[in-house]
């Protein structure tokens, strides 16, 4: 997925403001995306790293050095490529801050819609020697690492939260500060005797695969499927602190192009329907597609929605039942059986 703020980053590479790492000169890459195009003389080897699935796949089909986590130190250059969370995109400059050699460059850049004019003075508050510049309707700023990186990583790096006193999360996932009120809602109608194998797609940090456990202690077993890697390291953490007994599996998945290999009794969701900055709602239409494949027959699936979202139409064509369970003024309740 190329964008605007992809061709911002490498402008001052491109124009020369910023000398291009050479070939034997290393580059930690925090948040890449596919589809950016090396200016002359990037000869230096990138290290990549995209914690959504889609994204990863997108830099893996392109042949790039990418993981899903930040490995390595002492890198001489470091690319970050601004998301719409805060508490992210600060949080990269922390892993930056760390991870590579005193004098190297790091370099920022990211659009309007992703805050990177107030994340430009809040990292000019810290003094360091750089400069900005603004291009393809973004900014890229940078400035060169200091020797004594520590008070910056600590008001940098991104906290874990304690939601509700009982689940770890952090900035940068879904409702990372409190329990969804669209999963509470869908929490209070998950069955109370189910004992067969669940799945929840689009799986978060675990909160669906908890109340289910808790629901419906006899369930043989809950795989938990989601596209993002740190929210899935958190809900493994989750699923560990509160609901231990329950045998539960972990797939980092794209559920709109990757297929699970088992078949399920009962599939719950909160399908996700922004892609990026815009809403797209053909994204819970693609994975309530997918959970359709992915049940026995006579499977159900279960899932919540804002009510402005028409997910009965895909219901109806795709199951051979459907139905609501409940609504409230913002959520629907819907079900589908194979």
């Amino acid at each position: 997925m190329s964008r605007d703020a992809l061709k911002t980053l490498f402008h001052p590479f491109e124009t020369g403001v910023i000398d291009p790492p050479g070939e034997g000169e290393r580059v930690l890459f925090l948040g890449a995306e596919a589809g950016y195009r090396l200016p002359e003389g990037f000869g230096a080897s990138i290290a990549a790293v995209q914690p959504l699935r889609p994204l990863y796949r997108a830099l893996e089909a392109e042949r790039a050095d990418v993981a899903p986590v930040v490995t390595g130190e002492d890198y001489d250059v470091a690319l970050i490529l601004c998301g719409r969370h805060k508490g992210e995109n600060e949080d990269r400059i922390a892993e930056a801050l760390k991870r590579t050699r005193e004098g190297a460059v790091i370099v920022i850049a990211g659009g309007k819609e992703d805050g990177i004019q107030s994340l430009r003075k809040r990292i000019a508050k810290f003094e360091w020697d750089g400069d900005h510049l603004p291009k393809y309707h973004g900014v890229a700023f940078w400035f060169t690492r200091p020797e004594d990186v520590t008070d910056a990583v600590q008001k940098l790096a991104k906290v874990p939260v304690r939601v509700d006193g009982l689940f770890e999360a952090s900035p940068g996932m879904f409702s990372h500060d409190r329990i969804d009120a669209g999963s509470e809602l869908l929490a209070s109608r998950l069955p109370r005797d189910f004992n067969g194998h669940a799945a929840d797609f689009g799986a978060g940090w675990g909160y669906l695969a908890v109340k289910l456990a808790e629901a419906s202690p006899g369930t043989k077993g809950i795989d938990l499927f989601e596209a993002d890697h740190d929210a899935l390291e958190a809900a493994r953490v989750n699923m560990m602190a509160n609901a231990s007994r329950m045998p539960a599996r972990f797939y980092w998945f794209d559920l709109t192009s990757e297929e699970p290999r088992d078949k399920y009794d009962l599939i719950v969701m909160n399908p996700p329907f922004h892609e990026g900055h815009a809403a797209e709602p053909s994204l819970g239409v693609a994975i309530i597609k997918a959970a359709h494949k992915a049940l026995k027959q006579g499977g159900k699936v279960m899932l919540v929605a804002n009510r402005g979202l028409q997910y009965e139409q895909t219901l109806a064509e795709t199951f051979k039942e459907y139905g609501e369970t409940c609504r409230n003024a913002r959520f629907k309740v819907l079900w589908g059986k194979r």
